[in-house]
């Protein structure tokens, strides 16, 4: 080695200076073998070609040789500056405890390693024993009998058969650009869920409409995606809220996890015996890294609601045992881990719901993006029915599709209607090689399943005296309401009555009153002088202000027998200065409109931001006080009427 590192200097007397010059060589010569009784002579020689350090090193020059061991030694290929001599003792100071300190390290990873073998070994060997005792127990404890084994035959048959795929899961959407009616809420579940920090998300609308198809496939192209947190294995854990339940021992929770105790029945036999708990992770632990899809999630019980919150919070879900005891030998590491850090639930929660956003638990929505799906209009509908069709491969009569729109506006029902179609026309039609569903097919259908037209069509293009359309809505539909009036002169002057339904709520009634004191304000009317009645046709309940304006028109067009577009739909709540007052649901309405055959649809100034113009293809007027809202309902009626 010292052949290697040093260059033979002839031995002869040295003044001062040289006997310094010569200590100091001595000692690099020493530190380089040090160096190199760490890592090996080969490896230095790399390490000084990689580090360009290698000339440096066998340079007769005390400063070069100083300099190629501090490149070594730090591994820091940007050291240029040469030492000076007086430089020198300094440096191979701070050199000598970095050699010091790698030696150190060198011995204690060399006594780790061998503990860790050792350890190694050790478990091997136990392992071994195991699997032989595995093995023998096996063999001595043979549970197997005839009758067994024939109901493991039978098992094994059973498995050999399967039906067909139902016609569900082939007309599935299978990718986004499928999912019909719904661009909107499709671009902001996208944008929410396809990011780098996904959110947590509540999906609001009617049953049918795609929102648990839509959650799927949006996982799948974010994981495509590379700035998104979700791996290509991340799971798509989905479970009914209706199905969950709170249990207070803690022994049958699904979504969260539970604990069976030794003494209860579902314990592991071999921790029954030695009196240990064990935790089951739930479905909150199957979708770590992914999304756990909660469909009806209102529906949840509110405890239950409330440890999800936690678990939200936390990542984790923990568990605990009176029977625990983190000193018994008997507990298993995996049961020990669970009980002393918890399960991991790292998820992005979806939940999905019917309900109003007011039934939601307030500290989950606070938490959660909020999205809503909309209603599908019978164009929508029609576009499902052909799809489903290319799907299933059958041909449909001309407006089979739009026949099916008329009994369903939701999407899943649609396609149900139009495979049992396709069953009866199967089996009408077995010998053609293409099948055809006709309108008998789909009228057999409606009339087994007892079907009625979800919306009759109500517009029409002449005008009529005393009857005008009124909108309501529940929950994420909107509805048409015919709103009618008849006035007669009064048996005696100043004592005439105004009746309304008594089905109708009490906000409805107040609406009457209101318009009542608006008719003398814009007419100079007294309806004091007719007997008036006015009715909702079908009785239907209103439980809101907004159909005060409705009622007002009515109540107007048959006191001066005035005709009234019946192509128009109103709502907005009237106060007695004669203003159209802001409702809630204006977006819900313009569906049950567009149903309805309505191509005009009258709303509140006030609320002129809560619905784009030409939604739907309706002409949207929003309005600020009555004048503006008969001006609309009361045009060009004459001619139509005539």
């Amino acid at each position: 080695m010292k052949n290697f590192f040093n260059k033979i200097i002839p031995r002869r007397p040295l003044p001062s200076r040289a006997r310094v010059n010569e200590q100091l060589k001595h000692q690099t010569a020493a530190l380089y073998e040090m160096y190199a009784g760490i890592y090996g002579p080969d490896k230095v020689v790399l390490k000084a070609v990689k580090l360009d350090a290698l000339s440096l090193m066998n340079s007769e020059n005390i400063s070069e040789r100083v300099l190629a061991l501090q490149k070594l030694v730090f591994e820091d290929p940007t050291m240029e500056k040469i030492p000076t001599l007086p430089e020198i003792p300094e440096i191979l100071v701070a050199i000598e405890e970095e050699i010091a300190s790698l030696m150190a390290r060198r011995s204690l990873e060399d006594r780790l390693e061998k503990k860790i073998n050792d350890k190694m070994e050790e478990r091997h060997q136990e392992y071994v024993r195991e699997i032989k005792m595995q093995v023998l127990k096996e063999e001595e404890n043979n549970v197997e009998n005839p009758q067994t084994l024939k109901k493991y035959a039978m098992l094994e048959v059973l498995e050999q058969k399967s039906l067909t795929k139902s016609a569900m899961e082939i007309t599935r959407p299978e990718t986004l650009g499928e999912i019909v009616g719904q661009e909107r809420a499709v671009e902001a579940l996208r944008s929410k869920l396809a990011s780098p920090y996904p959110q947590h998300l509540i999906l609001y609308g009617p049953p049918g409409v795609g929102k648990t198809t839509a959650a799927r496939l949006v996982l799948e192209a974010a994981k495509a995606l590379k700035f998104t947190p979700f791996a290509q294995e991340a799971p798509f854990i989905e479970v009914d809220g209706t199905t969950l339940r709170w249990d207070s021992r803690g022994m049958t929770n699904p979504l969260l996890g539970s604990v069976h105790d030794p003494i209860y029945q579902g314990a592991r036999r071999d921790l029954a015996e030695t009196g240990v708990p064990e935790p089951k992770p739930g479905l909150a632990t199957d979708a770590h890294g992914g999304i756990l899809f909660i469909d009806e999630i209102g529906e949840m019980d509110a405890m239950l609601q409330n440890k999800l919150l936690k678990v939200l919070e936390d990542k984790r879900v923990s568990f605990e045992s009176a029977y625990y005891d983190p000193s018994d030998p008997n507990v298993p590491k995996y049961i020990k881990k669970l009980f002393e850090d918890g399960a991991p639930a790292d998820f992005i929660l979806i939940g999905a719901t019917t309900r109003d956003a007011s039934e939601i638990n307030p500290a989950i929505r606070s938490r959660c993006a909020e999205i809503y799906f909309e209603p599908l209009t019978p164009k929508h509908i029609e576009e499902i029915v052909y799809n489903a069709a290319v799907k299933l491969d059958v041909a449909l009569e001309s407006d089979v599709a739009a026949l099916i729109s008329e009994y369903t506006i939701e999407g899943r029902k649609a396609v149900n209607i139009l495979s049992d179609a396709f069953g009866i026309a199967l089996y009408r039609s077995s010998d053609q090689e293409k099948v055809v569903i006709t309108h008998e097919d789909v009228y057999k259908v409606v009339q087994v399943s007892r079907l009625t037209p979800f919306v009759n069509l109500k517009a029409a293009t002449i005008g009529e005296v005393g009857k005008v359309f009124g909108l309501g809505v529940a929950g994420y539909l909107g509805s048409v309401l015919e709103i009618e009036a008849v006035s007669f002169a009064a048996g005696e002057k100043g004592k005439g009555r105004i009746r309304f339904n008594d089905t109708a709520g009490s906000m409805a009634k107040d609406s009457v009153f209101n318009a009542a004191a608006v008719v003398r304000k814009i007419t100079g009317e007294d309806l004091g002088n007719y007997d008036i009645h006015i009715n909702i046709i079908g009785g239907g309940r209103i439980d809101g202000p907004s159909a005060g304006t409705g009622i007002l028109a009515a109540i107007i067009s048959a006191i001066t027998e005035r005709p009234i577009r019946q192509d128009v739909a109103v709502t907005g709540e009237i106060s007695i200065q004669g203003k159209v007052k802001a409702v809630g649901g204006v977006f819900e309405k313009a569906y049950g409109a567009k149903q309805a055959g309505i191509t005009t649809m009258i709303i509140p100034k006030e609320n002129a931001n809560d619905i784009p113009q030409g939604h739907l293809g309706l002409e949207i007027c929003p309005v600020d006080n009555v004048e503006e809202a008969l001006a609309i309902l009361f045009s060009d009626t004459e001619q139509r009427s005539a």
